[in-house]
């Protein structure tokens, strides 16, 4: 574990064998298409372009989006901010992700996906693009020949993406995705946190095979970020009773020490070397310099001792079992 600032050491990694130099911070594009049904608000275009524009005066140097993200409308409102600010600086990483259309996770349809982001986002060259949410598609569909995953192993034979990655939640699937030795880097959501380890072992082995590690929704879909808000929901489904309580404690003891369990939170991940970039979905101006914030903040050794304490046993886990 590591202690991270801003501009200082570990403040800039480089995501495993890719070679990418990434901060270890970056703003995920999910809020930003306005997804009401999922964050509970709606985000203008006005709000979205200008926090895009926010991010890119920031020491933050990366944006996370997907191509399914309110239909594009992510994508589309990140490449207005960039234009706005007259192009993207030559040190920010705009990284996206395939997703299927109605059902369609075919080869062709990978192509269209990836046409459709540079199109988006006004970017002639996509340095990272992850296949997402395979868990939730057939895997013979995409691991045949021709489908997804060959297709984007060709797109990046070929020069039209740079690196190819795997993200998701569910961990047993991203490991067997992992298997067929072709991704450059993983992406996992909800599942190195404070209260959730089921990716250590995803993360341990991407470590020892070289693979670019972003750890994504490190506030459990919103829980760990408003921990009074009274969501019972972790993961983007209902937390055990387990979990609940850890919440609870975890914010406690925060308050003992003069935090917030936002900022532990994000810090939790931020301090883990084997975590090359994390990932945070915000949609306001006031929450970029909130970050940053946070990333200062002091936490002593102690601090996190008798934090460990109170996370919750494997079976309460998301992929427990």
């Amino acid at each position: 574990m590591i202690e991270v600032r801003v501009g200082g050491p570990g403040w800039v990694r480089t995501l495993g064998g890719t070679g990418l130099e990434v901060t270890a911070l970056g703003v995920g594009g999910g809020p930003l298409g306005s997804m009401p049904e999922a964050f509970g608000y709606s985000v203008s275009q006005d709000q979205a372009v200008d926090l895009v524009e926010a991010v890119l005066a920031s020491p933050i140097r990366v944006l996370d989006t997907s191509n399914g993200y309110s239909d594009g409308e992510s994508e589309r409102r990140i490449g207005a901010g960039i234009a706005r600010a007259g192009g993207l600086p030559p040190d920010v990483l705009v990284i996206t992700k395939v997703d299927a259309r109605d059902g369609d996770y075919s080869g062709r349809r990978v192509r269209e996906s990836v046409r459709e982001s540079r199109e988006r986002l006004g970017l002639d060259t996509l340095p990272l693009v992850h296949l997402h949410d395979p868990e939730f598609h057939d895997w013979d569909d995409l691991t045949s020949r021709g489908g997804a995953v060959e297709t984007l192993v060709r797109m990046r034979e070929e020069g039209t993406i740079g690196h190819i990655g795997v993200a998701g939640g569910d961990t047993r699937v991203l490991s067997r995705y992992l298997d067929l030795g072709v991704f450059d880097a993983v992406l996992v959501h909800s599942r190195l946190t404070v209260v959730d380890r089921s990716a250590e072992q995803l993360v341990a082995r991407a470590e020892a095979e070289g693979l670019g590690v972003v750890n994504a929704a490190v506030y459990g879909g919103g829980i760990l970020a408003d921990p009074s808000g009274g969501s019972s929901r972790y993961g983007y489904q209902q937390a055990s009773v387990a979990t609940l309580e850890a919440v609870h404690r975890m914010a406690e003891l925060c308050t003992r020490w003069g935090t917030d369990l936002p900022t532990a939170a994000l810090q939790y991940s931020l301090r883990d070397q084997r975590v090359h970039l994390t990932v945070v979905g915000i949609s306001k101006r006031r929450r970029l310099d909130g970050l940053i914030e946070a990333v200062g903040v002091d936490l002593s050794p102690e601090f996190w001792d008798e934090l460990e304490t109170l996370v919750p046993a494997p079976e309460n886990w998301l992929d427990a079992g």
